[in-house]
Formats: C-alpha cells, structure tokens, sequence
C-alpha cells in the first residue's frame, strides 16, 4: 500500500470514527449502505451481486472509490444467496431463479399456520436454544435438512457439509475484503458484527409477525422466557463479530420492535427489557451498537436515552430528525435521513436541499454521518446519489480535524439481567458429554478440551448465523 493512500485511509476512519463517538470531525464522514445500488453503478445485475459474492466484493469497492466515500460495508448485499441455496432456506426469492434477474432478493413470511416455530414448543425453545434451532427449526426452513427420526438422506448430509464450508469462506472473505478497501481505495470498514433484539429473531425467523401478535396476548408469559433465554447467545454472537480495536459499532438491524408493529406496552414489557441489558454489555466492553432503526421509532427515543453516552449511533430512517436531534443528539452520534424515495425519484436539487436540511439540523456541532434513511438498492438514481456525495462534501465542512475522542465505556448496571440460561453459548455438544465417552485419558487433556470446544463452537456460529444473518 503507499504511503497516500494509507494517509487518506487514515483520515478518513478518523473523520468517522470522530463523528460516531460525537464528536465534530473536519467535515461530515458520508457513509452510504448500498447494497444493490452498486450493481446499478457497475453494470451488473442483482442476480450478479446477490449470488456471486465476489462480484458485490467488486462492486463494493468501485463505489468506495468512484465516490470517495469515507466508509461503506464490505457487502452490503449480506445475504448471499449461494449459501441461502445450498443450506436450502425456503423464505428467499433468489434473484435470476426465484424473481426478476433484476430484482433484489425477497424475504417470504411463512402463512401463520405454517410458521417455522408453532405455538406450543416455546417450552422447546426456552430450555436449549441452539438444540430447538437445529432440531426443530432448521428442518422446518430447509428443503434439505431431514428431521430427527426420520431417515437420513444424501441432500441433508450435503446442506450441513457444503453449507458450513460455504459459510466459512464467505466470512473468511470478509477479512481480505476489508484490507482491499483500505489499501486500493483508502476507505474504511462502516460496522463489524451483527446483532437482532430477541423480540425480533422471534418475529422474523421463528414464529413469523402474526405468531407473535397473538403470542404477546395469549401467552406473554412464554414470550418474554423466550426472549430472555435467546438474550445470551445473541450478545455473545454481537461480540464474536465486533471489532477488536473499537473503532467501529455492531450492526443492530431493528425491525418489529417498535409502534404500531407492537403496542407502547409491549415495547416496555417486551422489547426494552430484553435489549436495553445487551447494549449496555456491548458497551461496558467498549463495543457501540449501531441502531439501524427502519420505520418510524419517535416514540421510543426518550427509551434510548437511557443508555450511557456514546454507547449507541442512532441512523434515521422515518424517525423524525428533529425530534432525534432533540433527544438523542447531546449523547449519539446521527447517521441517515436521506429518504429512500428521493433518491429513487427525485430530482438533484432535492436531494441536496434534503443533505441541508439533514446538516443543519443534526450536524452543527458535529456528531453525525451522511447516508440514505434505508439501504440503498437499485432503483436509487445514480446522480441522486452522486448529488448526496458533493453537496455533503462541500457544505459539510467544519474545520481542522480535532483529535479523535476517547470512548468511555461504563459498566453495565445491572450485569446479572443478561442471564446464563441452561446451555451456555458457543457450545452445541459439551466435552463433558464426550469426555464421559472416553475411557481413559492418556495425555493432556485440557489441549483435547480446548481443540473440542473450538471446533464445537464453529457448528454453533453455523447454526446462529443461519437466524441472525441469513
């Protein structure tokens, strides 16, 4: 790498990281999510980005460098649909095979009755997890998997084989993605890790969002041990994937826990609860949480700023920026606002007199990062997004660069709320069980321990990842 391009890599992760700990770098880092937006910008197809995820590695890059943007994610088109396809997931529409070459891939909620976790296995669910995801869950989601008992097939030993190796490539892809992005454009990696509230893994991927209504009403009882019993293998999943020198948050991508999906009372009975712990564990080990808040979560900001100073980055979406501003805006960095449909059907000058608006109103003192309310796909316009990158470029200019502020982690408040459970994380089959099937010890056995727990817990990255990333 020469020496220019690690000089502009390092102003610009300084820039960002500036403004995410809420401060005022030299300008505004702009930072777009774009997923299928950087097909369109290459000449490619979503088919091409979204099952060859060598090709959106490209894509990813060319827009890093054809922009100047200061920061983008490695692949923003994450689910990458030749995994999707050999573990067999029913509920993807694959571009080029399921929809549209063109189109970007879709999400299939199962019908109600057919959801993937039934009303009455909650029980199953609360007492092991990781045992429920593999057992009940991953046959139901696959047209691959056999369930237990039944007879063992070719295609199901294939899913587990050729799925785990495909997911361990594609992450271990990511590493080499990101040292691209800083030695041949000089921009930097926006998040590292991902993470989903527990309320949230029970509407997306187990009991479906009309389960779960009728759940909070019927047996909210259930609903909440569930919640709590899934709170500690997704903190551990959010650590495993963060960045070890901080610099950058945890992906929380927020989906159903907010007004009118779920009422006021269930958000504080419910979701608050069960996420608030988790982000302040983040936090107390020096990790920020990116709140990646899709829909309209005005209603909960006073809620959020409860959390410690600099532990959250609040992104807009449909929230009201003022109103996030207001509450938020002394405490969290601001990212996004930029609204999806004027990128998509505006004109030029609309988009930057919105990039105004958006600076003036939540970038004065610093503290906030320029992208679109929602990941870029795309029917984005290329000189909307062109016109974002400029006007930011050129109105959002503060001055010389301050040194980067310190992040000041504190602990958690009441540690013991993320709780334990039964079957602790990162274990699918524990070496007690398999020390008890060996007879005799003749060496050392903390080495056989430590190799059987590193392996072990690659089947539970698997399986965990299956829920929260695919």
């Amino acid at each position: 790498m020469s020496a220019e391009m690690e000089k502009l890599y390092q102003e610009r992760l300084n820039r960002y990281v500036t403004a995410l700990r809420n401060g005022k770098p030299d300008r505004v880092p702009i930072r777009p999510f774009v997923a299928e937006f950087t097909a369109k910008h290459c000449g490619m197809t979503c088919q091409e980005v979204t099952h060859d995820y060598e090709n959106a590695f490209l894509a990813a890059r060319r827009c890093a460098e054809e922009y100047d943007w200061d920061a983008v994610v490695g692949n923003m088109v994450y689910v990458w649909t030749g995994l999707t396809q050999t573990i067999g997931l029913r509920y993807y529409g694959i571009p080029g095979l399921d929809v549209a070459p063109d189109t970007g891939f879709q999400y299939k909620e199962p019908p109600e009755d057919q959801s993937f976790m039934r009303a009455d296995e909650y029980d199953q669910l609360i007492a092991d997890p990781t045992g429920f995801l593999f057992n009940v869950w991953l046959p139901r989601v696959s047209t691959e998997v056999a369930p237990p008992g039944s007879p063992n097939t070719f295609r199901n030993n294939l899913s587990f084989l050729k799925g785990g190796m495909a997911m361990l490539n594609y992450f271990n892809a990511f590493g080499p993605q990101g040292e691209k992005l800083r030695t041949e454009c000089g921009t930097a990696s926006a998040i590292s890790g991902i993470f989903k509230a527990p309320l949230d893994i029970i509407a997306d991927k187990l009991r479906g969002y009309l389960g779960l209504t009728m759940d909070l009403l019927e047996q909210p009882d259930k609903v909440m041990a569930a919640c709590r019993a899934l709170m500690p293998h997704l903190l551990h999943v959010g650590l495993s994937g963060a960045d070890p020198d901080k610099n950058v948050p945890i992906g929380f991508w927020m989906h159903r826990g907010c007004t009118p999906f779920v009422t006021m009372d269930q958000y504080n009975t419910f979701f608050w609860p069960t996420l608030k712990p988790i982000i302040e564990e983040f936090w107390a080990r020096g990790h920020q949480t990116l709140f990646y808040a899709e829909g309209d979560w005005t209603a909960h900001l006073e809620s959020f700023a409860e959390l410690p100073e600099q532990s959250i980055v609040f992104h807009l979406d449909r929230t009201n920026p003022q109103a996030a501003a207001k509450t938020l805006g002394d405490k969290f960095c601001l990212t996004g606002g930029i609204p999806n449909y004027l990128l998509a059907y505006g004109t030029p000058d609309e988009v930057t007199a919105k990039c105004r608006e958006l600076i003036d109103t939540c970038a004065p003192d610093g503290g906030y990062v320029m992208d679109a309310s929602c990941i870029v796909q795309n029917d984005a316009k290329i000189e909307n997004v062109r016109a974002m990158t400029d006007f930011t470029r050129e109105y959002g200019v503060y001055g010389a660069a301050p040194a980067v502020p310190e992040l000041k982690p504190v602990p958690a408040s009441r540690p013991d709320e993320v709780p334990q459970g039964d079957v602790p994380p990162f274990v699918c089959f524990p070496w007690a069980k398999k020390r008890a099937e060996i007879p005799v010890v003749t060496g050392d056995e903390a080495l056989a321990q430590r190799v059987w727990e590193n392996i072990d817990a690659l089947a539970y990255v698997y399986i965990w990842h299956c829920v929260l990333s695919f």
